[in-house]
């Protein structure tokens, strides 16, 4: 197998010949391609003598890749994947290995071009191609190379780069920026509102000192009651000051925690759901500002179903419904900062769903779709959020919304 792992690298490569040095084993390995055949030779003094520890370094170095990669038997079965791939696909390498691939694509005519590469020993590349995968579609850049092994066993190798992953990135970086941009904004308006707001107070203190009825102070107590929500109209909008109180905390606690405090609202007759990865580690994360992030989110929804009639389909069945699920996330990126292990948690809705024009402003302050709304609750939770390095993500079409808030672990 430690052959096949390397054939792979190789081939990302795309050159005849690589060298590799490591500082933590002392060794050097060169990596030759001649004929569609590899070969591995050790630098003098290599230190590395076992299979054992040539596999675990060549599935670290894929592993760390950005592609996906797939590596397929003579069959068309499933040898091996790096963790890109295991997202891209998302399922797991044992779940997969051994297992054809047509049982992940769902493209006849993809396969039908993998086979015939495999038998006519060609390789070839296809830009911007869609894909359709059991469960969703994507669009990719595919690259299919035969291989031979020392013992003329045909392999395949797959390598996808995931285009929207691009965008993706470009898109948060352009969230983040914009984020920091607005509070920045805020800030300065927060503090050339304030200023006039405090001496409108104390002016109005001051003039019902002297007023000499009585009853003309109730107007005095207007203009301080109305100075006073403006400025906690203007604190809210700012979010927390004060650093996030960082702990290791159980993101599912946090989402039992939601629930319990969901159970006193009897007023909205909405479902909520709940899909668990058990396997998720604990994260560092301010535990009040990630209750109130995904509580703000949450109200959200079931506020937008609250307003929702129920579909005649569903007749006197109530089918308002908000799903959380968590699940983690390998070698993600958050921005222009990559991590090894992220925490997802989506906070999925069967509402009305949100415009286009409404997701590009959905985080800005004072920006709502409901009359009754103040703007501040996704502006709030996205700033809470973001104090902890995590992001927020909105998607949605009618019948189904997701804010998907991405929590890094490491």
């Amino acid at each position: 197998m430690y052959k096949k792992i390397f054939a792979i690298f190789f081939i990302l490569t795309k050159q005849t010949l690589t060298f590799i040095y490591t500082k933590k084993y002392h060794c050097g390995l060169i990596i030759a391609y001649s004929s569609g055949r590899i070969q591995l030779t050790f630098s003098r003094g290599a230190r590395i003598k076992h299979q054992t520890d040539m596999k675990h370094l060549a599935i670290n170095i894929l592993d760390n890749l950005n592609a996906a990669v797939v590596l397929l038997d003579s069959r068309l079965n499933v040898l091996c994947v790096n963790s890109a791939a295991e997202m891209l696909l998302s399922i797991s390498l044992h779940k997969i290995v051994t297992r054809p691939i047509a049982l992940l694509l769902n493209d006849d005519g993809l396969i039908a071009a993998i086979q015939s590469a495999l038998d006519s020993n060609h390789p070839f590349t296809q830009r911007e191609r869609s894909i359709r995968f059991i469960d969703k579609k994507v669009m990719v850049d595919i690259s299919v190379q035969p291989i031979q092994s020392e013992d003329d066993d045909k392999y395949l190798l797959i390598e996808l780069s995931q285009l929207d992953r691009h965008l993706r990135i470009s898109r948060e970086e352009n969230l983040l920026a914009q984020h920091e941009t607005i509070r920045a904004l805020l800030r300065s308006m927060a503090h050339e509102v304030k200023n006039p707001l405090g001496g409108i107070r104390g002016a109005a203190q001051l003039l019902e000192r002297e007023l000499e009825n009585p009853d003309l102070a109730e107007y005095t107590q207007v203009i301080i009651d109305e100075a006073d929500r403006l400025k906690k109209l203007v604190n809210r909008m700012l979010g927390p000051n004060t650093k996030p109180n960082k702990t290791m905390v159980n993101i599912h606690s946090v989402t039992e925690r939601v629930r319990s405090l969901l159970k006193a609202d009897k007023t909205r007759d909405v479902k909520i759901f709940f899909d668990y990865d058990p396997s998720i580690p604990e994260i560092e994360f301010d535990p009040e500002h990630l209750i109130q992030a995904v509580l703000n989110i949450v109200r959200n929804a079931a506020q937008a179903l609250s307003e929702q009639e129920t579909s005649p389909e569903a007749g006197h069945i109530n089918n308002k419904k908000i799903i959380i699920k968590t699940r983690i996330l390998r070698h993600f990126n958050i921005g222009h900062k990559r991590h090894k292990l992220v925490a997802k948690m989506d906070i999925i809705d069967n509402g009305p769903g949100i415009s286009e024009k409404m997701q590009e402003r959905i985080f800005m302050p004072l920006i709502t779709g409901r009359a009754e709304g103040t703007g501040l609750g996704l502006s709030i939770a996205q700033s809470l959020v973001s104090q902890n390095g995590g992001l927020i993500e909105c998607h949605s079409k009618p019948g189904k919304t997701v804010f998907s808030l991405l929590l890094p672990i490491i």
